[in-house]
């Protein structure tokens, strides 16, 4: 992964600042996989993507990951650590886009949902069957074409286990056995929202370091950002010495 210097990071984060969580999201995205082109990032599949995010985040913060979450039984606090790594090469990442259903007659195409299918589903006044719709690539009956509006109940619950198997970095869940209460709390780590909110606070620290020193010595930003981490820290000292 070519990991985008300070200046970069900084551009994403005030770019990000007027956006929704799924603009902030897709912006993180870009940076992890420069590669790609702009237009192509909201049709990546949902686990490629979540993958890609793990790795940016690895990059720029390291392995450890500090969680919090709240009992939903008796409201404790639950600090944890995970290790990013393990985790996401735990999930990884589908190499299909599609999946095939051959059962009791029916003969089922289904892509992978990716970033785009959610938020114009997310749009309709019923947004699972507007997934269904979006992402059923053909459904066959004995031969006979079907909508996806005429899939039974136990075929769309068919469809979305196997999309789930196929992709299991879509939807990202957390089982934590609460200390005080000892009871299961389940919730979603939300990789895009977790890394916004670490580039949010270096965001802000990384300006404050740029007030500081160009105060002190006069330099312009870019100036200050082409120095390594350690090169500022140092001359932070410097400056509270003085």
């Amino acid at each position: 992964m070519a990991i985008t210097g300070a200046a970069g990071l900084l551009d994403a984060w005030e770019a990000g600042l007027a956006e929704a969580p799924a603009g902030r999201a897709l912006l993180l995205h870009g940076t992890a996989r420069p590669d790609l082109d702009a237009a192509a990032l909201p049709a990546v599949p949902l686990g490629e993507r979540e993958s890609d995010l793990f790795a940016l985040r690895r990059a720029l913060f390291g392995e450890r990951m500090q969680v919090r979450l709240e009992c939903r039984t008796c409201g404790a606090d639950m600090e944890f650590e995970l290790d990013a790594g393990q985790f996401a090469r735990s999930l990884g990442g589908s190499e299909e886009t599609a999946v095939r259903l051959t059962q009791d007659g029916w003969d089922i195409t289904f892509r992978l949902p990716a970033a785009a299918d959610l938020t114009a589903a997310a749009r309709a006044a019923d947004p699972r069957a507007a997934l269904l719709a979006r992402c059923l690539v053909s459904a066959a009956h004995d031969g006979t074409p079907k909508a996806a509006d005429a899939l039974p109940a136990p075929v769309q619950q068919r469809i979305a286990e196997a999309v789930k198997a196929a992709d299991p970095g879509a939807d990202v869940m957390l089982t934590i056995g609460c200390p005080e209460c000892g009871t299961a709390t389940r919730a979603e780590l939300d990789i895009a929202s977790y890394l916004w909110t670490e580039l949010d606070a270096w965001a802000r620290d990384l300006l404050l370091d740029v007030h500081l020193l160009a105060t002190a010595y006069g330099w312009s930003e870019p100036e200050i950002l082409a120095l390594s981490p350690l090169r500022r820290r140092y001359y932070l000292e410097l400056c509270a010495d003085v």
